[in-house]
């Protein structure tokens, strides 16, 4: 569980409540993981990461009420949950999203995109797990790349980032490797090839409800004619994405105006219609991916995981919209970089 702040939760509960009242409802039941995470400031309410969460919060103008099964009860009192918070328990048996609701109470579903809404600004307390997420999860994949040779396999380098992220108490929602024979493969999922002389690795993990996303190459000696550029294109088209990505304009508008970028550096056209590019960023891998018809408004504070590709190059961190600009949350000092638009980007690690 994150540190909670009296600040950021009384923020969040009026937010809730803001809601509720524009809706001419009484409660709201939050039940997945996002929206628990999110208003239990990171309290983990799962124990298998594909089944969905034990827990649900009624919220209320006259309070909260967290709904959990019994034999969560102890630990989830004692490691995870706010003190002073209001618990119903139910058997073990009975799921907490089924409980028999007042006609007056909404179920999360109806207010989605509100929730979404509430949720992007982070605050204070967020803001400081999210950065240290950040740097833990790039320091991991500095530290596991770096060891890395030609002839290790996919999934031993799977294991190793894995073992890692679980050792800085994250969870791995998503570790790709992709070798020198698999670049077409946009979603790589580890296999026994060994990785060659080039390589992308992909994670995504979680801690304290919050979801960072990063990915890096590796290469064993030269590059190969025409990586060096393609690399270099792709980290222009991110740039364009970036530049796009406005307070008071919509995630649709800023993917649109990004995906002009393909075409401009070199790459097909369509390049954006064969892989997503990434999204807003936060409680959930992308909350919500980025679509042409995105209405999600981009406000500052909030962050951002894009990530444009095409065949052998693909660059992605996880940044922080500012005010006035962008905060790289999942940068290394000791990866390799290179500045593009006044950001410090990847380049691909030289073993």
């Amino acid at each position: 569980m994150g540190e909670r702040t009296a600040d950021d939760h009384g923020i969040k509960r009026d937010r809730l409540l803001k809601i509720i009242a524009d809706q001419g409802a009484g409660r709201l039941l939050l039940t997945s993981q996002p929206a628990l995470a999110w208003y239990l400031e990171g309290a983990r309410v799962h124990v298998n990461l594909a089944a969905p969460p034990f827990v649900a919060v009624l919220v209320g103008s006259g309070g909260d009420e967290v709904i959990l099964t019994g034999n969560e009860s102890a630990r989830l009192r004692d490691e995870e949950l706010p003190a002073g918070v209001e618990i119903r328990e139910l058997g073990w048996s009975e799921p907490p999203a089924g409980i028999a609701l007042e006609p007056d109470t909404l179920h999360e579903d109806q207010v989605a995109d509100q929730l979404r809404a509430a949720r992007a600004p982070l605050l204070p307390g967020e803001l400081a797990r999210y950065r240290e997420l950040g740097r833990d999860a790039a320091a991991v994949m500095t530290a596991v790349l770096s060891a890395r040779s030609p002839v290790d396999t996919e999934r031993a380098v799977a294991a190793a980032l894995t073992g890692a992220l679980v050792e800085v108490g994250a969870e791995p929602l998503v570790v790709l490797v992709g070798g020198a024979d698999r670049m077409p493969y946009r979603h790589p999922l580890p296999t026994l090839a060994p990785v060659g002389r080039r390589f992308m690795a992909v994670i995504g993990a979680r801690r304290h409800g919050l979801v960072i996303n990063l990915t890096r190459w590796v290469r064993f000696g030269p590059a190969a004619p025409g990586e060096q550029d393609a690399d270099e294109r792709i980290l222009a088209v991110e740039a364009g994405f970036l530049a796009a990505t406005v307070p008071g304009t919509t995630l649709g508008e800023a993917f649109r105006a990004g995906c002009v970028g393909y075409a401009e550096h070199g790459f097909a056209a369509d390049e954006w219609q064969r892989h997503h590019q990434g999204g807003i960023a936060g409680y959930n891998g992308r909350d919500p991916r980025a679509t042409v018809d995105a209405a999600d408004r981009i406000v500052a504070g909030q962050a951002f995981a894009w990530n444009p590709t095409a065949s052998g190059c693909k660059v992605e961190d996880t940044v922080l919209r500012t005010a006035t600009g962008f905060e790289i949350l999942t940068l290394d000092p000791a990866w390799p970089t290179t500045q593009v638009a006044n950001l410090p980007r990847p380049t691909p690690l030289p073993l």
